[in-house]
């Protein structure tokens, strides 16, 4: 005792002086200082030894003395005898516990101090619980139950909110459990921990239950629920809240209104959405940027560019969140000179930025466009190292989809595979680019190593693998992976999903079974399912139900120019030459016309781009003549023109010469003069691929010994020694 006393006065001393920096030096450099903290004895454990610690900025604890190793923080250990002869002083404790910068050091502490009162335990919980280890809250919640010393109902919220972010649904449940025996389970406070925590584990049953048993509900209550819904993706039911939430007159705050926007943004609901912006109006509320940037969200998702700009172009100063999303929104409509606008007159840049306009040239047919971002990018020092890009998740995100985009697989594995961490717009960038390059193999095979790896396939997972099944004719196992995403996972199927099982059935020639899944839906079909089956008819003549197709599609948006074409060509691929007349008569009335064929193919930085018949390049007749000698030699490899692909009535001999002209075959054969001899031809075509230019391609491949990717409307193919990825299903 005499010793531990001349520390002490040593350390006043010092102390006095506000020579911090000597306490710890008196700690390092002499061994018989303590180097453990001991119980709070008043006599061994003085009130300035908890102010020195407490000082603000204290040393790192690696190189700290006073951050001596511990045993795990409630291990066993002896109690101080003789007891207490006074009681510390409990601000100080609980300051010591509260501002030390090392948490296992604070648990140390704790783990000392005999029979906490609440009013230390809960604050200690609370400030766990907001740490970077939550998990150490649950820790101390143990010791409380085991050693039978009382929590307060303010102990609850933290303690659920620490398991919520640890995923410990068990221990949620457990905590759930001694709530209601502590006769806590009709606390308002203690309810809204519960709702908060079942939400993150997204238990929304659980949580809808608490919601409906709750007496009194205040805004936080409605708000938990609403984003719930959100995050599941169950928009319908979070529209449906809310109105129930006008009902009992409570007002909306920004975070409910936030989460609505967003509903309508995903649900494509933009009348909804409108509402609630005339409401915000109406009732005066103050649009604050986390508010405005949910309101263009809103707008850009619903592909309502013009009121998203003009509320962008109110926000002063513009936030990088709020210029991500015009980005993104330009991105989805196909307007990459008003993203690259948007882009470039953002002040500061994060990855996210970078990212999404990356990814706005790719998804817009723009590869080269994307790389050379990509490349400025690396210029300003962001290069991509040995283990993925700099951990950054976004750009490694935006990547993956680039190549894949792009046509460069390869490249997007191997992004993929030196990534630091995964998430599961990973997993699933990665499977939309297998299943868009025709692999329904490693599509399945990725999906299946997500779900060994930990991650939760969500609603656009699940898209990207029946679009590979579909396009690989899989039809077993896309309906035993819809099954699986309903029953296994949870998810409930949109238009999406239900499009890609029609697609699925209508590609196989399964035509009963697609009309019978558009029966089924629990919701009427939209554009994209009566385009699904019109594509499928299409493929495989069957007229009268194209036609049937065609006209419930018109029905719903009268001015589709698409189901018109395709009707059109249905009526051509049956030689109903007087249907085709009319209908096409009725477009020039209404103004519509027929999308042209268009390819592009890019060397040395320049795209050049060809549409059918095109005679306008520079080396036109260089090309022509090239074509020639390319149709002699593939003759003699047993080609011969389809003309089945020519849905004009015209002779067969203008028939032949039509379909030679196609624009693919004009940029392969400028890929033939112009590009390096054995390098990879690249072509990007904005319509499907007709049944002759397919075939062109494969022999061509196979006579000049080189490699052909085109990109079509819905997929890459990959012609290699005359034969295509898509193995002729497409």
């Amino acid at each position: 005792m005499l010793i531990q006393l001349l520390w002490n006065l040593k350390i006043t001393t010092l102390k006095s002086h506000n020579l911090f920096l000597g306490i710890r030096f008196i700690f390092k450099s002499n061994p018989q200082a303590p180097t453990k903290p001991v119980p709070l004895h008043v006599s061994c454990f003085p009130t300035h030894h908890i102010s020195a610690y407490s000082h603000p900025n204290p040393q790192n604890s690696s190189q700290n003395p006073f951050f001596s190793p511990l045993p795990h923080p409630f291990q066993t250990s002896p109690r101080p005898s003789p007891p207490f002869t006074r009681p510390p002083s409990h601000s100080l404790v609980l300051k010591l516990l509260l501002s030390s910068p090392s948490l296992p050091y604070s648990l140390s502490i704790f783990s000392h101090l005999p029979n906490p009162l609440p009013s230390l335990s809960t604050p200690f919980l609370r400030h766990l619980s907001r740490s970077s280890k939550p998990q150490f809250a649950l820790l101390v919640y143990q010791r409380l139950r085991n050693e039978g010393i009382p929590i307060d109902r303010f102990a609850f919220p933290p303690l659920l909110k620490a398991t919520a972010k640890v995923g410990g649904l068990a221990e949620g449940k457990e905590i759930h459990g001694f709530g209601l025996k502590s006769g806590l389970d009709s606390d308002p406070f203690v309810q809204t921990g519960l709702m908060g925590m079942y939400v993150s584990c997204r238990r929304l049953l659980e949580a809808r239950l608490v919601f409906d048993r709750m007496s009194y509900r205040d805004v936080v209550a409605w708000s938990i629920m609403i984003e719930g819904y959100c995050q599941s993706e169950l928009f319908d039911d979070a529209l449906e809240l809310f109105e129930e939430m006008k009902r009992d007159n409570v007002e909306a705050d920004k975070f409910v209104l936030s989460s609505i926007l967003s509903a309508c943004g995903h649900s494509g609901n933009l009348d909804y959405g409108k509402a609630i912006h005339d409401y915000i109006i109406q009732n005066d509320l103050v649009v604050d940027a986390h508010l405005r940037c949910a309101l263009v969200t809103m707008y850009t998702s619903c592909g309502c560019m013009d009121m998203a700009q003009q509320l962008y172009d109110q926000m002063m100063p513009k936030n990088m969140i709020v210029s991500t999303a015009m980005i993104s929104g330009y991105s989805r409509h196909g307007r990459v000179l008003d993203a690259r606008l948007i882009f470039d007159q953002m002040v500061e840049k994060d990855l996210v930025c970078w990212s999404a306009m990356i990814s706005c040239y790719a998804e817009s047919d723009h590869p080269q466009e994307a790389l050379r971002l990509f490349n400025e990018l690396q210029t300003l020092g962001i290069r991509p190292d040995q283990n993925g890009f700099g951990g950054a998740l976004p750009i490694n995100n935006a990547l993956i989809d680039m190549y894949g985009r792009c046509g460069s697989l390869e490249r997007a594995r191997d992004v993929f595979e030196k990534m630091r961490s995964r998430n599961v717009i990973s997993w699933t960038s990665m499977i939309n680019a297998f299943a868009m390059h025709g692999d329904a193999n490693n599509a399945l095979g990725f999906f299946q190593k997500m779900k060994e790896a930990g991650v939760e396939p969500n609603r656009v997972t699940f898209v990207g693998v029946l679009y590979a099944c579909s396009h690989a004719g899989l039809v077993e196992e896309g309906q035993k992976i819809f099954t699986d995403m309903i029953n296994e996972h949870m998810i409930t199927p949109t238009h999406e999903h239900y499009g890609c099982m029609v697609d699925l059935f209508g590609r196989a020639n399964l035509l009963r079974e697609a009309v019978e899944i558009v029966e089924t839906m629990p919701f009427a079909p939209n554009v994209v399912i009566w385009g699904s089956l019109m594509a499928a008819c299409q493929i495989h003549g069957e007229t009268e139900l194209g036609e049937f197709a065609a006209k419930r599609l018109i029905e719903i948006e009268p001015d589709h120019h698409g189901a018109l074409v395709l009707l059109s060509n249905i009526y051509a691929k049956e030689r109903k030459w007087q249907d085709v007349g009319d209908l096409r008569q009725l477009m020039k009335e209404r103004g519509i016309s027929k999308e042209r064929g268009c390819s592009r193919i890019e060397l040395n930085n320049e795209v050049h781009e060809f549409l059918v018949a095109d005679r306008n390049h520079k080396q036109a007749d260089e090309i022509y003549k090239k074509l020639d000698e390319v149709v002699n030699r593939l003759k003699l490899g047993g080609y011969a023109p389809n003309i089945g692909s020519v849905l004009v009535d015209l002779e067969e001999e203008e028939k032949k010469e039509v379909v030679l002209w196609h624009s693919e075959k004009l940029a392969l054969c400028y890929g033939l003069i112009n590009g390096e001899k054995d390098s990879c031809i690249r072509i990007v075509k904005n319509l499907r691929v007709c049944e002759d230019c397919h075939t062109f391609m494969k022999l061509a491949s196979k006579v000049y010994g080189r490699v052909i990717v085109v990109r079509d409307r819905t997929r890459f193919h990959h012609y290699r020694d005359g034969v295509c990825s898509c193995r002729d299903y497409w």
